[in-house]
Parts: structure tokens; C-alpha cells; sequence
């Protein structure tokens, strides 16, 4: 279970980053000089332009309103020294990204545009941009999202009893909402009087919105939640998994409608409803099969394995039992016992090679001998059916949404003790 939704490793797209490094490339010169410092390291004007040019360019590409430039280098220089102080925590604790994996990680980046690594390559440095910047940015994320995994890792197990508590609940189901947040956040340990100016600063902003102030930019412009930049969005909640506060104000709301202030751990939410879905049932194809496997081995050539093989497969089309030849001549020591029975499964569970030849069959057929990575096979499809698996996903939904629960909330408290203990001092 390694998903955080505050931010798993987020691989940059090259029509994202492309921008950014012409940008910071080209003004750096003119550009550059400390906007902040960062323990002992600093935020170059040039870096936070380029990722200011990088948020602008996504916040037109969804289609919203830009607040003031000052806003958005007020939030988007907060994010650069969290980064900063992630990378620089990062590797003081001996987390390390090596070549290997920022190669990896640009291979991804290489597919997820339909492209090679050279064509890659080749797409950044034909227009004149600094690939070794695009590996940098890359690097930094795998540091970041290396440190929050291993904060996340820390935590104490889900244990079943926790997920049978939630179930009990009435936890897990209902409707699903895609949710918005603006937080404006309340320091530790505030003083009546702080609690106050922040509630009366919610209450302003929803105030805005109301009077017609695009969601989203107030997000960018206002909210202090590490989602800012995007608008806020926090994606979909099932309304079961809410406190029963937000559930409460979320329930009478429909598309486009805003929450009041909610006071919250951190400080005073505002909930916007972007869309309502009902939970769907989870019903699966599944498959009932008998297996037969020769491996070769020291004694057993490649050749003699599919030799032999093609034999069994001979004999079972000439009327000999299936069972009683996977018992006696079948290697695979999981099923051979009990005749090649593989149970009930699922699309899948037992590979693609397996998969790609149960779907060729109809029930009370056997395959042609094939070849997969550790020998030779023969299956025999018994039967299928269409089962009703949703209270299996309901169990590992509870489960990792209590992991999320913890995770989120173990990360929000690292980050700001970090922030906290940290030296920083803005010259924007």
C-alpha cells in the first residue's frame, strides 16, 4: 500500500516542463538573484519565474482566472522552499536518487509522450533546452516523494480491527463527492483572538465567492492546503469517509454549491461540491481452471520439457483424466497435489501468458501447450461466472483510506515541524 495522496511521485510531462526550462534558461542572466534562503542553500529569481511560467500555463489549460501576480509568487515561492527543505531533509537522512533512477523516471516521462528516451532527449535539446535541469526537477521529486513515503512508513499497521470498526460504522458507502478545498489555517496552540481573524478571513473569502470570484482562483489566491496551485481540488470522497461535520454540510449540497466555513484540525475549511456519484457495485469475471506445467530443469532440457508436454497434452485429448496427469507429471508444486486445480480466480491473477489462453477457451476446453518464462503449460477452463465482489472492495477501500487518513495527517505534521525548525528567511 504505497498511495499518499498529498503527493505521490508526480513525473513532470514534457509539455509542461518544456516551457519551464526555456524560461529559466533564458532569463537566468538577467534574472537571477536570491529571492529566498533555504537553510544554506537559496530560491534564484530565475527558478521561481520558471515555475511561476510552468502554473500560469496549467491554470490556463484548465480553463480558470489567474489571481495577481504577487498571489501566485507568494504561493508557488512557499512550494519551491518546502521542496528545498524536503530534498535538503531528504538526503541529510540518507535518502538518494541515483542516476538509475532518474533514469527510470525519465523513461517514463519518454512514454507517457509516445516517445524514446533519445527522441526525448532529442525534443529538449533540438529547441535548445537544459536537459540537465529536466533531470534536476526530476531528482527532486523522487527525493520528496522517497522522504514522504518513508514518513508515511513510519505509521503503526491498519489493523483488521480498524477496518472492521469502520465497516461496522457505516464507514465505507453512500455517495461520492469530487470536493474542493480553500483552508485558511489556524497556528497551534492560537489564541481566541487568531481563531477569530482566521474564521473572519473564511468567511470573507467564501463571501467572494459567492459574489461571483471563481472557485479555483480563490484557491491559487487564498487557501493555505498544500493543493492551492490546483485549484484546490482534492478529488473524490465518499461522504461516509467525511467527518460527520463535513459529511453534515456536504449532504444538502448540490454541484457548484459551497460549504460554510468548517473549523477543522488545521483551521477553517470551505467545500465546494464539483460533482456527486453513487457508488457502483463491483461485480468481476472469474474463472475456474486446472493447470499442468513441466519445468525444465538440470535433468530436464528446454526441449525435453516441451517434449513431454505435448505428450500429457496428447494423452488428455485421447481421454485420459486431467487430474491424475497433473498429479503425477506436473512440476508445479502449488496445484500438482491436488490435480492442477487453480480455484477461482480473477482476470489476470495468475499473469498475462495464463490469461491470454483462458480467454481463447470455452468452458471444458484445454489449450495448446505454450511457453511462459518458467516452462511449458497446459490449462483446462472449468467454468466462469460473474461474482458480486463488492464487499471485498469495500474491505480494501476502508483499509486504504484509514492509511490514507494516517498518512495524510503524519505528513501535514512532518511537514509543517519541518517548516517550523527550519531556517528560512523570503527577500521576495
Amino acid at each position: 500500500m504505497n498511495t499518499i495522496t498529498t503527493r505521490a511521485l508526480t513525473l513532470l510531462t514534457l509539455l509542461v516542463l518544456l516551457p519551464t526550462l526555456a524560461f529559466g534558461q533564458s532569463q537566468r542572466q538577467e534574472l537571477d538573484r536570491i529571492v529566498a534562503l533555504v537553510e544554506e542553500d537559496v530560491i534564484l529569481k530565475s527558478e521561481l519565474d520558471a515555475a511561476i511560467a510552468t502554473i500560469e500555463m496549467q491554470v490556463r489549460a484548465r480553463g480558470e482566472n489567474l489571481p495577481p501576480r504577487n498571489v501566485i509568487e507568494e504561493q508557488v515561492l512557499e512550494r519551491l522552499i518546502m521542496t528545498r527543505l524536503e530534498v535538503i531533509r531528504a538526503e541529510e537522512t540518507g535518502i538518494r536518487a541515483s542516476d538509475a533512477n532518474v533514469d527510470q523516471a525519465l523513461q517514463q516521462v519518454a512514454s507517457q509522450n509516445n516517445l524514446t528516451l533519445g527522441q526525448l532527449r532529442q525534443a529538449i535539446e533540438a529547441d535548445g533546452y537544459d536537459f540537465q535541469e529536466f533531470r534536476r526537477q526530476l531528482r527532486e521529486e523522487i527525493l520528496s516523494s522517497e522522504l514522504r513515503q518513508r514518513v508515511a512508513a513510519s505509521m503503526d499497521d491498519i489493523t483488521e480491527t480498524e477496518v472492521d470498526i469502520l465497516l461496522a460504522s457505516g464507514g465505507i458507502g453512500g455517495p461520492e463527492y469530487h470536493l474542493s478545498q480553500i483552508m485558511v489555517q489556524v497556528p497551534e496552540a492560537a489564541s481566541n483572538a487568531e481563531v477569530q481573524a482566521a474564521r473572519d478571513r473564511a468567511e470573507e473569502v467564501r463571501q467572494r465567492i459567492l459574489d461571483g470570484m471563481d472557485f479555483s482562483s480563490a484557491a491559487i489566491t487564498f487557501s493555505q492546503a498544500p493543493d492551492a496551485l490546483e485549484g484546490g481540488d482534492v478529488g473524490w470522497r465518499q461522504v461516509s469517509t467525511l467527518p460527520p461535520l463535513f459529511a453534515d454540510a456536504l449532504e444538502p449540497l448540490g454541484p457548484g454549491e459551497i460549504t460554510e466555513p468548517i473549523r477543522s484540525p488545521g483551521g477553517f475549511l470551505i467545500l465546494r461540491v464539483n460533482d456527486v456519484r453513487e457508488r457502483a457495485e463491483v461485480i468481476v469475471q472469474e474463472y475456474r481452471a486446472s493447470h499442468l506445467m513441466v519445468e525444465p530443469s538440470e535433468i530436464l532440457s528446454l526441449d525435453a520439457a516441451e517434449s513431454r508436454v505435448r505428450d500429457l497434452h496428447a494423452r488428455i485429448v485421447d481421454g485420459e483424466e486431467f487430474s491424475e496427469l497433473a498429479r503425477r507429471y506436473s512440476t508445479d508444486e502449488s496445484s500438482a497435489n491436488i490435480g492442477g486445480r487453480l480455484g477461482w480466480f480473477q482476470s489476470g491473477q495468475f499473469g498475462p501468458d495464463l490469461q491470454s489462453q483462458i480467454d481463447r477457451l470455452e468452458p471444458g476446453e484445454v489449450s495448446q501447450p505454450f511457453r511462459t518464462g518458467m516452462g511449458w503449460h497446459i490449462v483446462r477452463l472449468e467454468e466462469t461466472r460473474q461474482a458480486d465482489r463488492t464487499r471485498e472492495a469495500m474491505r480494501s477501500q476502508a483499509r486504504e483510506m484509514l492509511y490514507q487518513q494516517k498518512a495524510e495527517e503524519e505528513i501535514e505534521r512532518f511537514l509543517r515541524q519541518l517548516r517550523a525548525e527550519s531556517f528560512v528567511e523570503v527577500r521576495l
